[in-house]
Protein backbone atom coordinates (compact mmCIF):
# COMPACT_ATOMS: atom_id res chain seq x y z
CA UNK A 1 0.00 0.00 0.00
CA UNK A 2 1.12 3.41 -0.72
CA UNK A 3 0.79 6.02 1.56
CA UNK A 4 2.52 9.64 1.60
CA UNK A 5 4.66 8.48 5.14
CA UNK A 6 7.75 10.60 5.30
CA UNK A 7 8.80 9.90 9.15
CA UNK A 8 7.34 6.69 9.58
CA UNK A 9 7.11 4.50 6.03
CA UNK A 10 9.49 1.71 5.21
CA UNK A 11 10.43 0.05 2.72
CA UNK A 12 10.43 -3.71 1.96
CA UNK A 13 7.83 -6.34 2.32
CA UNK A 14 7.16 -5.73 6.07
CA UNK A 15 8.50 -8.92 7.88
CA UNK A 16 10.75 -6.94 10.37
CA UNK A 17 9.73 -6.67 13.97
CA UNK A 18 8.26 -3.33 14.98
CA UNK A 19 10.65 -0.86 16.96
CA UNK A 20 10.57 -1.35 20.85
CA UNK A 21 8.66 1.62 22.94
CA UNK A 22 8.78 1.51 26.20
CA UNK A 23 6.52 2.90 29.16
CA UNK A 24 7.96 2.55 32.63
CA UNK A 25 10.29 -0.20 31.94
CA UNK A 26 6.90 -2.08 30.04
CA UNK A 27 8.02 -3.14 26.69
CA UNK A 28 5.54 -3.20 23.52
CA UNK A 29 7.22 -4.81 20.57
CA UNK A 30 9.15 -7.35 22.76
CA UNK A 31 9.07 -11.09 23.09
CA UNK A 32 5.48 -11.32 24.80
CA UNK A 33 2.21 -9.61 24.56
CA UNK A 34 1.83 -6.17 26.61
CA UNK A 35 -1.43 -6.74 28.47
CA UNK A 36 -3.47 -3.28 29.24
CA UNK A 37 -6.39 -4.17 31.60
CA UNK A 38 -8.84 -1.97 33.31
CA UNK A 39 -12.09 -0.26 34.22
CA UNK A 40 -13.55 1.70 30.90
CA UNK A 41 -13.94 4.93 32.88
CA UNK A 42 -13.00 5.48 36.61
CA UNK A 43 -15.70 5.97 38.56
CA UNK A 44 -14.32 5.91 42.35
CA UNK A 45 -10.95 5.38 44.27
CA UNK A 46 -12.16 1.66 45.73
CA UNK A 47 -13.49 0.94 42.38
CA UNK A 48 -10.08 1.80 40.68
CA UNK A 49 -7.53 0.54 42.97
CA UNK A 50 -9.43 -2.63 43.40
CA UNK A 51 -9.64 -3.27 39.97
CA UNK A 52 -6.08 -1.67 39.83
CA UNK A 53 -4.47 -4.31 42.42
CA UNK A 54 -6.62 -7.41 40.65
CA UNK A 55 -5.03 -6.39 37.44
CA UNK A 56 -1.91 -7.20 38.62
CA UNK A 57 -2.62 -9.95 40.18
CA UNK A 58 -3.66 -11.37 36.98
CA UNK A 59 -0.72 -10.93 35.56
CA UNK A 60 -1.33 -7.51 33.46
CA UNK A 61 1.55 -5.01 32.73
CA UNK A 62 -0.20 -1.58 32.49
CA UNK A 63 -3.38 -0.36 34.16
CA UNK A 64 -5.93 1.57 31.37
CA UNK A 65 -8.49 3.90 32.91
CA UNK A 66 -10.49 6.85 31.59
CA UNK A 67 -10.68 9.82 33.90
CA UNK A 68 -12.10 11.72 30.74
CA UNK A 69 -14.62 10.18 28.83
CA UNK A 70 -15.97 10.75 25.15
CA UNK A 71 -20.13 9.79 25.71
CA UNK A 72 -22.45 9.49 22.58
CA UNK A 73 -24.68 11.52 24.79
CA UNK A 74 -23.90 14.92 26.88
CA UNK A 75 -25.80 13.34 29.61
CA UNK A 76 -23.99 10.45 30.09
CA UNK A 77 -20.75 10.13 32.95
CA UNK A 78 -18.41 12.04 31.54
CA UNK A 79 -15.56 10.94 34.09
CA UNK A 80 -13.96 12.29 36.96
CA UNK A 81 -11.67 14.94 35.18
CA UNK A 82 -8.30 15.88 37.83
CA UNK A 83 -9.98 13.80 39.91
CA UNK A 84 -9.74 10.84 38.02
CA UNK A 85 -5.77 11.33 37.37
CA UNK A 86 -5.19 11.64 40.89
CA UNK A 87 -7.28 8.17 41.45
CA UNK A 88 -5.12 6.51 38.71
CA UNK A 89 -1.74 8.23 39.98
CA UNK A 90 -2.55 6.64 43.15
CA UNK A 91 -3.19 3.44 41.64
CA UNK A 92 -0.02 3.13 39.70
CA UNK A 93 1.51 4.16 43.06
CA UNK A 94 0.04 1.00 44.95
CA UNK A 95 0.26 -1.28 42.31
CA UNK A 96 3.65 -0.15 40.32
CA UNK A 97 1.45 -0.66 36.76
CA UNK A 98 1.96 2.34 34.47
CA UNK A 99 -1.21 4.14 33.79
CA UNK A 100 -2.26 4.60 29.96
CA UNK A 101 -5.19 7.16 30.42
CA UNK A 102 -7.46 9.25 27.59
CA UNK A 103 -6.89 12.71 26.08
CA UNK A 104 -9.63 14.37 24.21
CA UNK A 105 -8.53 18.09 24.18
CA UNK A 106 -5.62 19.97 23.61
CA UNK A 107 -6.11 22.26 26.90
CA UNK A 108 -5.72 19.33 28.89
CA UNK A 109 -2.80 17.41 27.82
CA UNK A 110 -0.44 19.75 29.94
CA UNK A 111 -2.82 17.82 33.21
CA UNK A 112 -3.24 14.62 31.85
CA UNK A 113 1.06 14.41 31.06
CA UNK A 114 1.43 15.29 34.55
CA UNK A 115 -0.19 11.69 35.52
CA UNK A 116 -0.01 9.60 32.94
CA UNK A 117 2.76 7.34 31.64
CA UNK A 118 1.26 7.08 28.15
CA UNK A 119 -1.35 9.23 26.62
CA UNK A 120 -4.50 7.71 24.52
CA UNK A 121 -5.97 9.41 21.70
CA UNK A 122 -8.85 7.42 21.19
CA UNK A 123 -11.13 6.77 18.06
CA UNK A 124 -13.28 9.61 18.19
CA UNK A 125 -10.43 11.97 18.19
CA UNK A 126 -8.23 10.13 15.74
CA UNK A 127 -8.84 12.68 13.11
CA UNK A 128 -8.33 15.21 15.50
CA UNK A 129 -5.55 16.65 13.94
CA UNK A 130 -4.48 20.30 16.48
CA UNK A 131 -4.77 16.86 19.32
CA UNK A 132 -2.23 14.79 17.65
CA UNK A 133 0.01 17.64 16.85
CA UNK A 134 0.00 18.60 20.55
CA UNK A 135 0.82 14.91 21.10
CA UNK A 136 3.65 14.62 18.92
CA UNK A 137 5.47 17.50 21.02
CA UNK A 138 5.29 15.58 23.99
CA UNK A 139 7.45 13.07 25.82
CA UNK A 140 5.05 10.57 26.83
CA UNK A 141 4.06 7.50 24.37
CA UNK A 142 0.95 7.76 22.68
CA UNK A 143 -1.25 4.98 22.14
CA UNK A 144 -3.47 6.09 18.95
CA UNK A 145 -6.71 4.13 18.31
CA UNK A 146 -7.91 3.69 15.19
CA UNK A 147 -11.23 5.49 14.45
CA UNK A 148 -14.57 3.39 13.81
CA UNK A 149 -14.57 4.49 9.84
CA UNK A 150 -11.38 4.90 9.37
CA UNK A 151 -8.90 3.03 6.40
CA UNK A 152 -5.65 1.61 6.88
CA UNK A 153 -3.97 5.08 5.27
CA UNK A 154 -6.35 7.72 7.42
CA UNK A 155 -4.86 6.16 10.58
CA UNK A 156 -1.23 5.69 9.52
CA UNK A 157 -1.36 9.35 8.55
CA UNK A 158 -2.69 9.98 12.45
CA UNK A 159 -0.08 8.49 13.37
CA UNK A 160 2.23 10.58 10.74
CA UNK A 161 1.19 13.51 12.44
CA UNK A 162 2.20 12.88 15.93
CA UNK A 163 5.29 11.34 14.63
CA UNK A 164 6.17 14.42 12.38
CA UNK A 165 6.06 16.97 15.82
CA UNK A 166 9.01 14.50 17.25
CA UNK A 167 7.34 11.49 18.92
CA UNK A 168 7.78 8.52 17.13
CA UNK A 169 6.84 6.51 20.39
CA UNK A 170 3.89 5.20 19.18
CA UNK A 171 1.20 1.77 19.77
CA UNK A 172 -1.45 1.55 17.26
CA UNK A 173 -4.55 0.14 18.39
CA UNK A 174 -7.23 -2.15 16.22
CA UNK A 175 -10.68 -1.30 18.18
CA UNK A 176 -13.14 -2.86 15.66
CA UNK A 177 -15.15 -0.94 12.85
CA UNK A 178 -18.44 -0.13 11.63
CA UNK A 179 -19.59 -2.73 9.48
CA UNK A 180 -23.26 -3.90 8.26
CA UNK A 181 -22.42 -6.56 11.37
CA UNK A 182 -22.68 -4.20 13.61
CA UNK A 183 -25.23 -4.79 16.40
CA UNK A 184 -26.11 -8.03 15.03
CA UNK A 185 -24.10 -10.10 17.03
CA UNK A 186 -21.05 -7.78 18.13
CA UNK A 187 -20.49 -4.30 18.41
CA UNK A 188 -17.48 -3.52 15.85
CA UNK A 189 -16.28 -5.61 13.55
CA UNK A 190 -12.77 -6.67 14.66
CA UNK A 191 -10.47 -5.96 11.75
CA UNK A 192 -7.74 -8.79 12.32
CA UNK A 193 -6.43 -8.32 8.64
CA UNK A 194 -5.48 -5.37 9.23
CA UNK A 195 -2.38 -6.26 12.32
CA UNK A 196 -0.31 -7.49 9.48
CA UNK A 197 -0.96 -5.16 6.84
CA UNK A 198 0.17 -1.86 9.31
CA UNK A 199 3.31 -4.23 9.85
CA UNK A 200 4.01 -4.16 6.12
CA UNK A 201 3.82 -0.31 6.19
CA UNK A 202 5.28 0.84 9.82
CA UNK A 203 7.82 -0.74 11.78
CA UNK A 204 5.21 0.89 15.50
CA UNK A 205 4.12 -1.93 17.62
CA UNK A 206 0.06 -2.85 17.21
CA UNK A 207 -2.23 -4.32 19.75
CA UNK A 208 -5.56 -5.38 19.73
CA UNK A 209 -8.65 -3.96 21.69
CA UNK A 210 -11.14 -7.29 22.05
CA UNK A 211 -13.46 -5.18 24.40
CA UNK A 212 -14.83 -2.37 22.48
CA UNK A 213 -14.11 -4.90 19.15
CA UNK A 214 -17.03 -7.57 20.44
CA UNK A 215 -19.09 -5.11 22.99
CA UNK A 216 -19.77 -8.93 25.11
CA UNK A 217 -17.60 -10.53 27.99
CA UNK A 218 -18.22 -13.54 26.96
CA UNK A 219 -16.51 -12.82 23.17
CA UNK A 220 -13.54 -10.95 24.72
CA UNK A 221 -11.18 -13.99 25.32
CA UNK A 222 -11.55 -15.19 22.17
CA UNK A 223 -10.97 -12.22 20.40
CA UNK A 224 -8.42 -11.45 22.55
CA UNK A 225 -6.42 -14.38 21.54
CA UNK A 226 -7.12 -14.45 17.77
CA UNK A 227 -5.48 -11.24 18.24
CA UNK A 228 -2.48 -12.47 19.52
CA UNK A 229 -2.78 -15.55 16.84
CA UNK A 230 -2.30 -12.85 13.83
CA UNK A 231 0.59 -11.24 14.86
CA UNK A 232 -0.56 -8.14 17.71
CA UNK A 233 1.89 -7.06 20.05
CA UNK A 234 -0.57 -6.50 22.99
CA UNK A 235 -4.08 -5.83 23.94
CA UNK A 236 -6.08 -3.66 25.71
CA UNK A 237 -8.96 -4.98 27.92
CA UNK A 238 -11.68 -3.49 30.06
CA UNK A 239 -12.24 -5.32 33.70
CA UNK A 240 -14.73 -4.99 36.27
CA UNK A 241 -14.25 -5.60 39.98
CA UNK A 242 -14.86 -8.62 41.57
CA UNK A 243 -18.11 -8.33 43.21
CA UNK A 244 -19.40 -5.21 41.20
CA UNK A 245 -22.93 -5.09 40.13
CA UNK A 246 -23.37 -4.79 36.25
CA UNK A 247 -25.94 -2.52 36.98
CA UNK A 248 -24.19 -0.03 38.82
CA UNK A 249 -21.06 0.36 36.48
CA UNK A 250 -21.50 3.59 35.08
CA UNK A 251 -19.53 2.70 31.16
CA UNK A 252 -19.83 -0.16 28.94
CA UNK A 253 -20.67 -2.46 31.94
CA UNK A 254 -21.29 -4.99 29.40
CA UNK A 255 -18.36 -5.50 28.23
CA UNK A 256 -15.81 -5.99 31.15
CA UNK A 257 -14.41 -8.90 31.99
CA UNK A 258 -13.73 -10.62 35.85
CA UNK A 259 -9.86 -10.43 37.07
CA UNK A 260 -9.96 -14.78 36.67
CA UNK A 261 -11.02 -14.33 32.60
CA UNK A 262 -8.22 -11.91 32.57
CA UNK A 263 -5.37 -14.11 34.30
CA UNK A 264 -6.65 -17.02 31.35
CA UNK A 265 -6.20 -14.24 28.49
CA UNK A 266 -2.57 -13.53 30.06
CA UNK A 267 -1.50 -17.24 30.27
CA UNK A 268 -3.22 -18.30 27.00
CA UNK A 269 -2.04 -15.13 24.92
CA UNK A 270 1.08 -15.79 26.19
CA UNK A 271 1.79 -19.64 25.05
CA UNK A 272 -0.12 -18.32 21.85
CA UNK A 273 2.44 -15.65 21.09
CA UNK A 274 5.76 -18.09 21.92
CA UNK A 275 3.88 -20.90 19.31
CA UNK A 276 3.82 -17.90 16.64
CA UNK A 277 6.93 -16.99 17.08
CA UNK A 278 8.27 -20.33 17.02
CA UNK A 279 6.19 -21.07 13.29
CA UNK A 280 7.58 -17.67 12.00
CA UNK A 281 11.43 -18.49 12.60
CA UNK A 282 10.21 -21.94 10.56
CA UNK A 283 9.04 -20.18 8.08
CA UNK A 284 11.58 -17.56 7.75
CA UNK A 285 14.42 -20.13 7.78
CA UNK A 286 12.44 -22.11 4.69
CA UNK A 287 12.17 -19.06 2.83
CA UNK A 288 15.93 -18.16 3.48
CA UNK A 289 16.39 -22.19 2.19
CA UNK A 290 14.38 -21.42 -0.89
CA UNK A 291 16.26 -18.30 -1.43
CA UNK A 292 19.71 -19.88 -1.40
Amino acid sequence: MSTPLRVLGKSGDGRSLPRTVRVRGVEFGGQRPTIIAGPCAVESRAQTLGIAHEVRAAGGDMLRGGAFKPRTSPHDFQGLGKEGLEILAAAREETGLPVVTEVLDVRDIELVSQYADMLQIGSRNMHHFPLLREAGRQKLPVLLKRAWCASLKEWLCAAEYIASGGNEQIVLCERGIRSFGNGEYDRNTLDLNVVQAVRRAVDLPVIVDPSHGTGFRDMVAGAALAGVAVGADGLIIEVIGRGTKRSEVLCDAEQGIGSDTLAGIVGASRRICAVRQQFERELTLEAEAEAS
